[in-house]
């Protein structure tokens, strides 16, 4: 498709109407309220998500955040007055938010409808014109998306394209005002390497190697809470195919045998496939990816780490939620994201070496820490880096949509979520007013230690000075 149509239409000021963007934000949670049962369907076809979990990670979270766009639209679209130095006496600013024009959103397959959609309301918020590209990996998803949108969005403005990579290729090609990309760290470079061409800016929500720290935690309960936080936090959202899935865990060598008995019992109560909660973890997406999880694991010295699980259905594309005891630190399964339900355990002599052994690695897009020490959380506050830092349980950070959500580094560009979707597609424009009355003469030349001075105490926002100085009360 050309992206020239929709830059025409975005020329006729349409979307940058407050009436506009309510009425798509009011028609897209129709969408959703309408189709929930289709959606259901799809991500159980593209993935094998339970319903419960379909509406958990993808149509609550829609919902929630159309609400609140709705809720806050007017304050978001509204000016913001901006202070001025002394030397702009008589003068007024403010900041306007103003859309960017035409931007792109390509989404992905784990959360095919979250993640097209999500980025979708806040650039529709900000009145841009949009064309979607949903990922072919989850077949089912796009075209839900591709035949619906147009149904109740204004297709002058929203487009849906579906397809391959071909399809991704030819609309980098185009010019953007904006790419906001989802997915791996791989195509994000090429992302980034197509946009440079019209100097374009990027959003890259990307991923990377999540770990989740375990301190010694004194009561029981914490224990129990953090085993079951674990195992939800890997397994439990789309099998671990998540960007800010647990991808492992690090924890002092004589706290291991606790921890893995808990996780087993939890493993066993949330995925026993022999119960009929047999259709409450998802499958693997395609047998590529199956076969990527079964590459990680066939080598012999990291099969002989197993500790749980490891079966593998390819017919089914079905892996078993597996625990991984000290896998050799230059496999495969430790230094590329995992994105699937192996997690390895890597015990460490005292818990503060994890800071290290963080550090020594990429910034990954979330930290997880399980601990009640207050230094130990400072410390991992100031001395570590990542998209996101959450203490005592893991990917509820993602539904909080007054939290920025993006990465760092080579986790990703930019965030977004409430109100940081808005502003990521939105240009925050200076204005600045003037009076004709007043104007400092001393801020022309020609130049002379008097000047200098009266400037001085102009930038220093030292007012009374100021008065002296331009009277003679005070020496320059």
């Amino acid at each position: 498709m050309d992206s020239e149509d929709l830059r025409d239409y975005y020329k006729t000021g349409t979307t940058k109407e407050a009436s506009w963007r309510v009425s798509q934000l009011k028609a897209l949670r129709q969408l959703i309220e309408h189709n929930e049962h289709q959606i259901y369907t799809a991500l159980m076809q593209d993935l094998g998500k339970h319903q419960v979990e379909a509406f958990r990670d993808e149509i609550g979270t829609l919902l929630k955040s159309l609400n609140s766009a709705l809720d806050n639209l007017k304050h978001w679209m509204s000016p913001k007055k901006a202070k001025l130095p002394l030397i702009a006496l008589l003068s007024s600013a403010e900041m306007v938010p103003q859309p960017l024009g035409v931007v792109l959103i390509i989404s992905s397959w784990n959360f095919p409808i979250g993640l097209s959609l999500e980025p979708l309301i806040g650039a529709i918020a900000a009145g841009n014109c949009v064309v979607l590209k949903t990922s072919e990996s989850a077949p089912a998803s796009s075209a839900l998306l591709a035949n619906t949108i147009g149904k109740y969005i204004d297709n002058k403005a929203v487009r849906v394209v579906e397809g391959g990579a071909a399809a991704g290729e030819r609309l980098l090609q185009q010019r953007w005002e904006k790419i906001f990309f989802t997915g791996s760290e791989r195509v994000g470079r090429i992302v980034m390497a197509a946009a440079a061409k019209h100097l374009t800016p990027v959003t890259l929500e990307l991923g990377g190697k999540c770990p989740a720290i375990v301190d010694s935690l004194p009561f029981s309960w914490d224990i129990e809470a953090t085993a079951k936080r674990i195992v939800i936090g890997k397994f439990g959202n789309c099998a671990g195919q998540a960007c800010i899935a647990i991808d492992y865990v690090l924890i002092e060598h004589r706290f291991i045998p606790t921890l893995v008995e808990l996780m087993k019992k939890f493993i066993k109560e949330f995925f026993d496939r022999s119960s009929n909660q047999a259709k409450t973890m998802a499958r693997i997406v395609n047998k590529q990816n199956f076969l990527r999880l079964k590459n990680l694991v066939d080598k012999p010295d990291v099969r002989a780490s197993i500790i749980y699980g490891g079966s593998m259905d390819e017919d089914k594309l079905f892996v078993e939620p597996t625990i991984l005891l000290n896998p050799p630190s230059d496999s495969e399964i430790m230094t590329d994201e995992i994105f699937g339900p192996l997690l390895p355990i890597i015990g460490l002599d005292r818990i503060e070496d994890s800071i290290d052994f963080i550090n020594s690695k990429p910034k990954p897009l979330a930290v997880y820490a399980f601990t009640k020490d207050k230094a130990f959380q400072r410390r991992l506050v100031s001395e570590t880096s990542s998209g996101s830092l959450t203490f005592n349980d893991a990917i509820i950070q993602y539904a909080a949509d007054t939290l920025p959500f993006g990465g760092v580094g080579e986790s990703g560009i930019g965030r977004y979520h409430g109100k940081f979707s808005f502003d990521t597609f939105s240009h925050e424009k200076a204005v600045l007013q003037r009076s004709f009355l007043v104007d400092f003469w001393f801020r022309y030349p020609p130049w002379n230690s008097h000047k200098l001075q009266l400037l001085r105490e102009a930038y220093s926002l030292n007012y009374f000075q100021l008065v002296l100085t331009v009277l003679g009360l005070k020496k320059s």
